[in-house]
């Protein structure tokens, strides 16, 4: 059977080309993660992402809450080798899963430097061609040399330390080995020219290889979404994912930034963002307060929501993709409306000497012009009704 490569979403760069792991299984790989990465890569509705590599320092890494919003979602995300490594370290009792031993070093606290899986690489266009040695290759390499009985505990913790003190730009192997050779004796240095061309491992690869891999078993598979827990993320965090985003289209997808400022520019933007903000300040109070709606009530408001939408049920998917929103996204809309609801329902007992409904329609319609045309109405009304005498021809 052929699965489509959207299904599995695999994040890579130096630790593997892209063309050995499309070998590996069906997958659409992108470059290297990045903040907003993971966010855009929900779009496309994979059953799994695999995290290998990721960028930092010049540009911002790959957030926590991308992966959390991925797992909520019950995309399951896999994470090993690199940056994959780290943030399933940090974040497997959410529910990402670590694979591979650079993953369980940082999970067991051998190593606990961001620093260990650095290194510096080519740009996309010479397929980013690692230019020089990771930490964490070095640790690997000393530890194969040690079981070969090539190097001796003291030279193969020379070799580590002299690693270490290297700048992860400056590391290469003939640098390292020109700063640890002369504290070797001479048949260890002899010892270590015959092994390393062929006892020399790349484990950063090993572990990208192994993350792929499972993460491709496991959407082969077939089994069901695990749900993470619900994340309830800062305003910081949402207003980023609101502009970071993508939304999906006919033709594609287009930037949720740029469709946000097409908004702006609206002649009813100011109405919708008022409606926006009363709904989510009636959900937050209501919340503040402890009040909460049922599931069942989410989902008449979802229901309802659906019947205004007049959407068949075939195209809904891709009516909320359209709408800049999943499942997810429309069920947490769907609850601020039921607590709005909640909210004014008991709005007389939620303020000391509360508005009743009927002063709240009063005043509303007040505002709005409203009453006076019904004013009129009643008038008109009453100047046609028979004055009911009796008796007067």
């Amino acid at each position: 059977m052929t699965r489509r490569t959207d299904a599995l979403v695999v994040f890579l760069g130096p630790s593997l080309p892209a063309e050995e792991a499309r070998k590996l299984a069906p997958c659409t790989v992108l470059p290297p993660a990045r903040q907003g990465d993971v966010w855009r890569a929900l779009g496309s509705r994979p059953r799994a992402i695999a995290l290998v590599d990721g960028v930092f320092e010049a540009q911002p890494s790959v957030w926590h809450h991308e992966i959390l919003a991925a797992l909520e979602a019950g995309v399951a995300v896999f994470g090993g080798a690199s940056m994959g490594a780290l943030r399933a370290a940090e974040l497997a009792p959410h529910g990402m899963v670590g694979v591979g031993r650079i993953f369980a070093w940082y999970r067991d606290g051998v190593v606990v430097d961001d620093s260990e899986v650095a290194l510096l690489h080519a740009d996309a266009e010479h397929g980013w061609r690692p230019l020089t040695v990771p930490l964490v290759n070095v640790r690997h390499v000393a530890e194969l040399a040690r079981a070969a009985k090539v190097l001796g505990r003291d030279a193969a913790h020379a070799l580590v330390q002299e690693a270490e003190a290297l700048f992860y730009q400056e590391r290469t192997w003939p640098r390292l080995l020109e700063r640890v050779r002369p504290s070797w004796p001479e048949s260890t240095r002899a010892a270590w020219d015959a092994w390393f061309p062929k006892g020399n491992e790349d484990l950063k690869r090993l572990d990208a290889i192994a993350c792929i891999q499972a993460a491709a078993e496991w959407v082969a598979s077939g089994a069901p979404p695990l749900m993470g827990a619900r994340q309830s993320p800062s305003s910081l965090v949402r207003r980023r994912r609101l502009v970071d985003d993508v939304t999906r289209v006919r033709a594609g997808t287009v930037s949720s930034g740029r469709v946000l400022d097409a908004l702006r520019e609206a002649p009813d933007a100011v109405e919708l963002a008022e409606a926006g903000l009363r709904r989510a300040l009636l959900a937050g109070q209501a919340r503040t307060l402890g009040l909460s709606v049922t599931a069942a009530e989410v989902a008449e408001e979802e229901a309802a929501w659906w019947d205004a939408q007049g959407i068949p049920p075939g195209r809904r998917e891709a009516h909320l993709a359209a709408c800049g929103l999943d499942a997810i996204g429309l069920r947490k809309l769907c609850e601020e409306l039921a607590l709005e609801r909640l909210v004014l329902a008991n709005a007389s007992r939620l303020l000391p000497d509360g508005p009743s409904w009927d002063e709240a329609l009063a005043a509303e319609a007040r505002l709005r012009g409203h009453w006076a045309r019904a004013a009129r109405d009643v008038a008109r009304e009453d100047s046609e009704e028979p004055t009911g005498d009796v008796g007067s021809e």
